[in-house]
């Protein structure tokens, strides 16, 4: 009778596990996102869910669609070595349609804790614990070549990001999903808890999201990398990628109200667009200039 009892309560929780799923999949597939075209090849989605309807939570949610063609729109890494630098102004001093903050830094020192490579020179290294481990965020890499982006999965060596052949390497993560296949996240709080999250996505037609999902508020709640994972599939994307976070999470427009800063920045604490935390690298939307 016990274990009766025992699998009919685990089939009722698989059930109504699956019920949330499948309610929260509808409820984004459903949403009407307030859609904008940026510029060619680009354009930019919001919507926010403020009735906890999705993930039983508020979430504010923008993310850009581009075509990964490397013609009119161009993927290009912005970086510095050791000075932090905004967003919204590692686009404008690139001349860029838009751009997202990059990978994990030094918020004392400044500069990238992870491996960056720019027009061929290495800007930063990777910084390894004391046992001479990566972090999850040194273990998977966006590359671009040509104007376009792609995910790479560390392979175990050493030396891995330094053998990549692309020019421009920005090592990041963790890594949630490639080729359909979701990473197994470990549950420390980092992977467990709510953040606002910054991401890149790549569906199977080739197309890139560029996501941002604000939190540490009551009007969105942010996202463990759990959700963020199942978002992204939501979104039909077959590969993702967790980028830095937190205060650090920035979308930026050029050319869009409150100074081009898409969304809600939480580095003031205050639900605007003003709290924008400094950086040391961004992914950039550039366009294709004449030759």
């Amino acid at each position: 009778m016990l274990k009766k009892l025992f699998f009919a309560l685990i089939l009722f929780t698989s059930g109504f596990l699956a019920f949330g799923q499948n309610a929260d999949s509808i409820t984004l597939v459903k949403a009407k996102w307030n859609k904008n075209r940026i510029a060619k090849q680009v354009i930019l989605f919001q919507h926010h869910f403020d009735q906890k309807n999705l993930f039983a939570a508020n979430e504010n949610i923008s993310f850009l669609e581009i075509k990964n063609t490397g013609r009119k729109a161009l993927f290009a890494i912005g970086a510095e070595e050791k000075e932090l630098i905004t967003t919204s102004n590692f686009g404008l001093r690139d001349t860029a349609i838009a751009a997202v903050n990059g990978n994990f830094f030094d918020v004392k020192n400044g500069g990238s804790v992870d491996f960056v490579r720019v027009n061929e020179k290495t800007i930063n290294t990777n910084r390894l614990d004391k046992n001479g481990n990566r972090a999850r965020h040194q273990e998977a890499a966006v590359v671009i070549e040509n104007g376009k982006i792609s995910i790479k999965k560390w392979d175990g060596s050493a030396d891995w990001e330094t053998k990549l052949s692309e020019k421009n390497v920005l090592l990041n993560g963790p890594l949630l999903t490639l080729n359909h296949v979701d990473e197994t996240l470990d549950t420390t709080g980092f992977n467990r808890l709510r953040h606002p999250r910054t991401c890149l996505g790549i569906k199977p037609n080739g197309r890139v999201i560029l996501l941002t999902v604000d939190g540490r508020n009551e009007n969105s709640a942010g996202m463990s990398l759990f959700e963020l994972t199942k978002l992204m599939r939501w979104l039909g994307c077959t590969s993702a990628i967790n980028f830095d976070g937190g205060g650090s999470t920035t979308l930026w427009v050029n050319g869009m109200p409150d100074n081009g800063v898409v969304n809600y920045p939480t580095d003031n604490k205050k639900w605007n667009h003003e709290g924008q935390r400094k950086v040391a690298n961004v992914i950039l939307v550039k366009k294709q200039t004449r030759r």
